[in-house]
């Protein structure tokens, strides 16, 4: 069966020239001119993917992911019009796995869907395949469920946050550098910029960590990158 991808944006063309290069690559697709209906195709309909427009009627699409993050763990790239380092990372912070500024290049968008989609598969299946759980101290992560617990309450967590702290705490002691945490979350080879990594590690720390200025769990090793001790 193809996979379902959602596309919300108000704009008809950029949706038009979406769906015709995701079909054109087998892909079943769906519109949907504001979050609102996103939303509803969401919660009705099995959804591999969503790509989401910022400004858009009714619903933008700040508050559609937000809303989808809070039972779902649906991968997302976000479009927007807005270019600055501090929208990507307001983009990023609401839990979103990518974020893509207009204009785009379709065939730059397209590599991005399928290595979102690559990635999900690949975490659903060592989900599946794997039952450790990693203990550090008070904080639990479930490989097999896909869940993070702290004193034993869950925490919500995105695919890529946590697909980066099951990387780390899987690798104890181990230093990854934003470029390599980067390469091994996204399986992208074009590496661009701290930011990204950095707004992770941020949302991350803000969920784990009693005082994310003084991180018990992710330590910064000044000058080369993060590690769990």
């Amino acid at each position: 069966m193809a996979q379902h991808i959602v596309i919300a944006d108000d704009d008809l063309e950029i949706r038009d020239v979406l769906r015709i290069y995701l079909q054109n690559e087998g892909y079943r697709v769906t519109e949907a001119e504001d979050g609102l209906q996103a939303l509803e195709i969401v919660r009705t309909e099995p959804v591999d993917l969503l790509i989401l427009d910022v400004m858009m009627p009714r619903m933008d699409g700040i508050r559609a992911c937000m809303t989808i993050r809070e039972s779902s763990d649906l991968p997302i790239i976000m479009l927007s019009a807005k270019a600055e380092p501090i929208d990507k990372i307001d983009g990023l912070t609401t839990g979103a796995d990518d974020y893509v500024s207009k204009p785009f290049n379709p065939l730059e968008l397209i590599a991005r869907v399928k290595a979102r989609l690559r990635r999900h598969v690949s975490q659903n299946r060592a989900a599946a395949s794997n039952d450790k759980v990693i203990e550090l101290g008070e904080l639990v992560i479930d490989r097999q469920r896909h869940t993070v617990r702290l004193r034993g309450r869950e925490i919500p967590f995105t695919p890529i946050e946590f697909s980066i702290l099951e990387l780390m705490a899987s690798h104890p002691g181990i230093v990854f550098n934003a470029e390599r945490l980067y390469q091994s979350i996204w399986n992208d080879d074009k590496y661009i910029s701290d930011n990204t990594i950095m707004v992770h590690i941020r949302n991350i720390r803000a969920k784990i960590e009693d005082r994310p200025r003084e991180p018990k769990y992710i330590k910064t090793v000044w000058g080369v990158g993060y590690k769990i001790e």
